[in-house]
């Protein structure tokens, strides 16, 4: 599994364009506040181990010269240091979580309203250029703000760290400030040649772990499905072998990780010899205090791990840079997926009727399905759509509906809570029953009883209670396909669109039930247009659309039989 990456100019930009609009937002305030006081808190921090280091300097010094005064003095100060840091670092750490909070909520908010608008959600999914949207909306979006944030302050502390410990380390040796420079860089270096594959490993991971979860869970929702067709060996092999690759994948970040942490690990050591090997000599000459060679240890260790920040924080930043980039390919899919695909077909959303202008279908092989459709669906019509074969019905059904379906013309609908598509695949909303049926503006005016009334003139009276009304339940999984397909029927009873579209209805409810939903539709003035399968009885419609694959013709036939 390879990927393809955003050039790193573009991902920089879009680093900087996420940090922009956080912090102009409308939580832009409280996140400037929540900096302001990191930074505050961080200068503290620095001030307070720079102190630290002086006060453990005379700390050592009065205990390799037996003065009990000013150990006990010092051992005071300690203390008071120690506590001091203890709550500025726990307040600080605080407000780095609500800080990395506010921006994941803001991004997430953003990124969920972006993917879910206009139909922009389906586009980026057939498009099949973005793996996993669900898994970089939910993981790296939080892993992006976190890890952002993390490397920002301790970049700020890096930096405050040198400010402050250059001086001091060059106060006691110049050679020793010298050295950690090198030294560092020459560590940087290293971990950066040795560690650049792990970019493209840790991006192909995060992509084979959203596979084989999403496979699991697919294999959860289908389990009844996969039960009776009786594949489970294949379904086995399947997720074994993305779980292989996945594993694959996995040793070689391993191997990597081995040779850097060799490299690391002695690079770690060495930090504790080299300021003493430096500074020893100039103690045993009796030119200097022994508590100048421990606070010399801390300070150079402190100083290069400040320069370190590349070799301390690989790892995370090789994690961070797939991070970014699979956001920025988000972001990408989502800005190219909400400029709808280029097709003939015009769409408007205008008055009350359902029309079509022109309409021509053809097959992914160019061959007409219908052609020169123009015809307007009345309101309370019950229309049956049928044919000598069903291409072209599943074609119009999909068109009407929005799908990017090849053909020239126009289609007129109402806006879009007046009318209803019903496919054959059937989808329940999540939510109570009553937010599942009952439009948002009449949530008030529909009672408990007329719900359950209705439920049970559908045959759904048996699978609800009332007190399951207002109780949020997985609805996919407790109701049939055919359940929740007269779901769908009896949220559009109660809210009276202009139209319903169905797709093969009587394949869905069989002829005596679909009889009987035309009648409650016709009582509510509701049209409704069944897409048919080609032997569809005619009887209980007031009109019928046929049409002939062979050449695309149509003809419209009212209940009279005129045409």
């Amino acid at each position: 599994m390879s990927q393809q990456y955003t050039p790193l100019k573009v991902t920089v930009a879009r680093f900087s364009y996420a940090v922009k609009i956080f912090m102009t937002s409308h939580v832009g305030g409280r996140a400037r506040l929540l900096l302001f006081g990191l930074v505050t808190l961080f200068c503290g921090i620095s001030a307070l181990n720079v102190l630290n280091s002086f006060v453990g300097r005379h700390f050592m010094t009065a205990i390799a010269e037996k003065q009990t005064a000013e150990f006990v003095r010092q051992a005071l100060l300690y203390t008071g240091v120690f506590g001091a840091s203890t709550i500025v670092s726990v307040i600080a750490r605080f407000a780095e979580e609500r800080l990395a909070l506010l921006w994941r909520e803001f991004l997430t908010h953003r990124a969920i309203g972006l993917y879910m608008s206009d139909g922009t959600f389906y586009r980026v999914a057939i498009s099949g250029k973005l793996s996993h949207p669900d898994q970089r909306i939910a993981d790296d979006i939080k892993a992006f703000t976190i890890a952002t944030l993390s490397f920002v302050l301790m970049l700020l502390n890096s930096g405050l760290t040198i400010l402050t410990f250059s001086g001091v380390l060059w106060l006691i040796s110049p050679l020793l400030f010298i050295a950690a420079v090198v030294y560092a860089a020459f560590g940087s270096y290293m971990t950066i040649a040795l560690g650049r594959p792990l970019i493209d490993l840790n991006y192909n991971q995060l992509d084979s772990e959203a596979a084989f979860r999403s496979s699991l869970i697919h294999m959860r929702e289908n389990a009844e499905s996969v039960m009776i067709a009786g594949g489970e060996e294949r379904h086995a092999g399947f997720l074994i072998k993305q779980f292989d690759q996945l594993a694959s994948n996995f040793r070689r970040i391993i191997l990597i990780n081995r040779n850097v942490g060799f490299f690391t690990t002695g690079y770690n050591w060495m930090i504790q010899i080299i300021p003493v090997v430096i500074i020893a000599p100039v103690f045993m000459n009796g030119d200097m205090e022994f508590g100048v060679i421990t606070q010399s240890a801390a300070a150079f260790a402190t100083l290069v791990g400040a320069f370190s920040f590349i070799v301390s924080q690989f790892h995370s930043i090789s994690n961070f840079a797939a991070v970014v980039a699979r956001i920025s390919s988000l972001l990408d899919a989502i800005e190219e997926a909400q400029e709808p695909a280029e097709s003939g077909i015009e769409f408007t959303e205008k008055g009350e009727q359902l029309a079509y202008e022109g309409v021509t279908l053809t097959a992914p092989s160019d061959v007409p399905l219908l052609r020169e459709l123009s015809t307007s669906i009345p309101l309370g019509t019950r229309l049956l759509v049928v044919g000598d074969e069903d291409a072209a019905g599943i074609a119009l059904f999909r068109a009407t509906a929005g799908i990017n379906i090849s053909g020239i013309g126009r289609i007129n609908r109402p806006m879009r809570d007046l009318i209803r598509f019903i496919p054959q695949r059937p989808y329940v909303a999540p939510g109570t029953l009553r937010q599942i049926l009952v439009p948002p503006d009449r949530s008030g005016d529909v009672s408990e009883e007329q719900i359950l009334r209705l439920l049970k003139e559908l045959g759904l009276g048996r699978a609800m209670d009332a007190g399951e009304i207002d109780k949020e339940q997985n609805w996919a999984t407790l109701l049939s396909p055919r359940e929740q397909h007269l779901l769908a029927i009896a949220g559009a009873l109660i809210a009276k669109p202009h139209y319903v579209l169905m797709e093969k209805g009587e394949v869905m409810f069989g002829q005596e039930l679909l009889n009987q939903i035309l009648g409650l539709l016709a009582e509510r003035s509701v049209a409704c247009i069944n897409f048919a399968e080609p032997d569809a009885a005619r009887s209980g419609y007031d009109a019928v659309l046929e049409y002939h694959t062979r050449d695309g013709s149509w003809i419209w036939i009212d209940q009279l039989g005129n045409s």
